[in-house]
């Protein structure tokens, strides 16, 4: 029983910083607008520890043995004392600390007029992917988030079906996802990074696996990007087999540049430049929880759906240059 006190113990301090690292940490600010929240949070937490602390003290003297009691006159002049003070100053004190920090922090999230133009990127929620569309390009992927860093983007969130929320916690802010409406974020990385977003609104059974990598690259590097993503591939042809069983089996949800149109699924163009295991996102696939359509993978022969993920790879890969 000690050795297990000392060890809980002597890793206690571990255990309170174990949040603190990690892709979805908001104390390891990667964006000045996260940078601006993060320096919000410490001096909240800094505050409100304070406050902590001197309640403590009041509660441990208030607490104390005493032999004779203070008299009624000073009893009351010192609740009213206490009253004032630590009920209305300084709630009030605090609450307009926050709010003259707060305010602005807010407004570094929001699209206003810059010198620089923004990068408009369009993100699309469903149960449970993500779309990603660039407008000014014409490029649409999926599950996967590319932006340039040291650029503002506005993200422009909205949903297909239920709320969600879209969260990229290194980069600052958190934006409602509402079907029927576009709410627009501002995002900016301050240098390259991948990061990680994340759904931050419970939005049904498969809620745990909305997130998606973040990739902030440098202007160069991202202009690269863009242009794989609108080079077409150049095996789809070459096995017309395996195109006619992904259209026949996939394509009433899947979108695949020069096979099918989808629209339902994620878009599969760019699948294979992707951090994805295709094959085993395809055998998953059919396991996850409704309203996701679930594709009868039986239906196919032996080996077929292994030679479709093959295939998607080569095909869907980014190409050399």
């Amino acid at each position: 029983m000690r050795i297990a006190f000392n060890t809980v113990f002597k890793f206690a301090p571990l255990l309170l910083l174990a949040a603190c690292d990690g892709p979805q940490s908001t104390l390891q600010p990667a964006g000045p607008a996260a940078h601006t929240a993060a320096l919000l949070w410490w001096g909240m937490f800094i505050v409100a520890t304070a406050v902590t602390v001197m309640v403590t003290v009041f509660w441990l003297w208030a607490m104390r043995p005493r032999e004779t009691m203070l008299p009624a006159l000073r009893a009351r002049q010192l609740q009213k004392r206490l009253i004032i003070g630590g009920g209305l100053l300084l709630p009030l004190g605090a609450s307009v600390v926050l709010l003259a920090f707060g305010i602005p922090a807010g407004h570094s999230m929001l699209p206003l007029a810059t010198d620089e133009p923004p990068l408009r990127i369009e993100v699309t929620a469903r149960q449970w992917w993500w779309q990603v569309h660039y407008p000014e390009a014409q490029v649409t992927t999926a599950n996967e988030l590319h932006l340039p860093a040291g650029r503002p983007v506005d993200v422009h969130v909205s949903s297909e079906d239920v709320i969600h929320s879209f969260w990229v916690p290194r980069l600052g802010g958190k934006m409602d996802m509402v079907p029927g409406r576009v709410n627009v974020l501002r995002l900016s990385a301050a240098e390259p990074g991948v990061f990680r977003a994340q759904c931050a609104e419970f939005c049904g059974l498969g809620h745990a696996h909305m997130h998606m990598p973040v990739t902030a690259h440098t202007e160069p590097d991202f202009q690269r990007w863009l242009a794989q993503q609108q080079r077409a591939p150049d095996e789809r042809q070459a096995e017309p087999a395996l195109a006619s069983a992904f259209r026949e089996h996939c394509s009433e949800c899947h979108a695949l540049r020069g096979v099918s149109q989808g629209g339902a699924g994620p878009d599969l163009t760019t699948i294979g430049a992707r951090r994805t295991d295709i094959l085993g996102w395809l055998t998953q696939h059919a396991q996850q929880p409704p309203p996701t359509p679930a594709p009868d993978h039986g239906q196919l022969a032996p080996g077929q759906l292994a030679d479709i993920a093959d295939w998607l790879q080569r095909s869907t890969e980014a190409p050399n240059d």
